[in-house]
């Protein structure tokens, strides 16, 4: 057992202490006790009977030959004077919490990261679009062929369960477009302008573009809540267990039903928003209904249409890659889910307002005006 013994003689002012046995944790106490009674103001620890000694007795040690300067030890063996430097040198003052750097250095480093994330994304975007193409013309050439179960079951959840919603809000839209022009032309006398901006508004840009901001917010997040929640429950790994293709099995058939449904919809969402913005301007402009699809048939190109048209296809197929994609990039846990859906959503509104923008632009510069 472990004994503790001081040593009455203090020569040259300092008390001296002979410690003997294991100076281990489970002694831990008495040492302690011990050292604290001692009244030197330096002591000389003699530590030439000590046995065995752990990192707890190291500390103790080392403490006490802090707190008292000028204390000293005696007689360590090999072995225990190097564990009490080992321990002494790892006595470093620790911040608590660490020193911040400058505001501006960290909005900077905010910035940096954001831009080295988003070409990661980017890069990393643009490969899946690419396995995606490679995995649509394979199953086109393969004796199976596209699997036409799954898309027509994705066209029914995100085209057809979707009809309510989207024909009310752009009812709604085309009511509003056709108040808000009323009342501004009607100051000028030309109010039956307001036909005009309805027609050409809706089947051009806002019936197309508010269907597909609809739909990203409800498909973009469902396909990515879907294929992440799948991912975590390695649904997709068991699929590549059995030689499936998760590229071809999920998310081909989401990308060919939301092409395929998008006019559709947008066709369905401006007829809604014209029907809106007829009852307005017969209620409040009181020009007939005859009148009014008159005007309408005069006044808008098929062209407009047209253009509407030709840019939905496009709507469609990046709102479901983008969908897609976050879900494929779900990694983690349940949080990981819902941050990648969140992104799903935000970035395909965004890339359908660049990709809108750049087709407005483009066909104004080929002369569709």
């Amino acid at each position: 057992m472990a004994t503790l013994s001081p040593d009455s003689e203090r020569p040259a002012g300092a008390e001296r202490l002979e410690l003997a046995g294991d100076l281990t944790i489970d002694r831990a106490t008495d040492l302690e006790q011990l050292l604290a009674g001692a009244t030197g103001d330096r002591l000389d620890l003699d530590l030439s009977r000590v046995g065995g000694i752990d990192t707890v007795g190291a500390w103790l040690i080392h403490r006490t030959l802090r707190d008292r300067p000028g204390s000293r030890i005696l007689g360590a063996s090999a072995e225990v004077a190097r564990l009490v430097e080992q321990v002494a040198a790892a006595d470093r003052p620790c911040p608590v919490r660490p020193a911040q750097p400058p505001i501006w250095l960290q909005e900077l480093d905010k910035a940096g990261r954001a831009t080295i994330g988003a070409v990661i994304s980017l890069g990393e975007g643009l490969g899946f679009v690419g396995t995606t193409l490679v995995a649509t013309l394979r199953a086109l050439l393969s004796p199976r062929g596209i699997r036409w179960h799954a898309v027509s079951r994705q066209i029914e959840e995100t085209g057809i369960n979707a009809l309510g919603i989207i024909g009310l809000m752009s009812f709604l839209i085309g009511i509003v477009i056709a108040q808000q022009g009323a009342v501004q032309l009607e100051q000028f006398g030309a109010k039956i302008f307001t036909i005009n901006l309805i027609g050409r508004a809706t089947f051009r840009e806002l019936g197309i573009l508010l269907t597909a901001i609809m739909v990203a917010g409800r498909s973009a997040s469902a396909f990515a809540a879907q294929i992440g929640t799948m991912k975590i429950n390695e649904e997709i790994d068991a699929m590549r267990t059995l030689g499936l293709d998760p590229i071809a099995v999920l998310v081909v058939p989401r990308v060919l039903a939301l092409t395929i449904i998008m006019p559709l919809l947008g066709f369905y969402a401006s007829v809604l928003a014209i029907i809106g913005g007829g009852l307005l301007t017969w209620t409040y402009l009181d020009i007939p209904p005859a009148s009014f699809v008159q005007r309408l048939r005069d006044v808008v190109p098929m062209s407009d249409f047209w253009i509407g048209m030709a840019k939905a296809p496009f709507f469609g197929a990046v709102i479901a890659l983008t969908g897609c994609f976050q879900g494929m990039r779900v990694a983690g846990n349940a949080q990981s889910v819902g941050e990648h859906t969140t992104i799903a959503v935000v970035q395909s509104i965004f890339l359908v307002i660049v990709l809108d923008a750049f087709f407005a632009v483009f066909f104004t510069a080929i002369g569709f005006v």
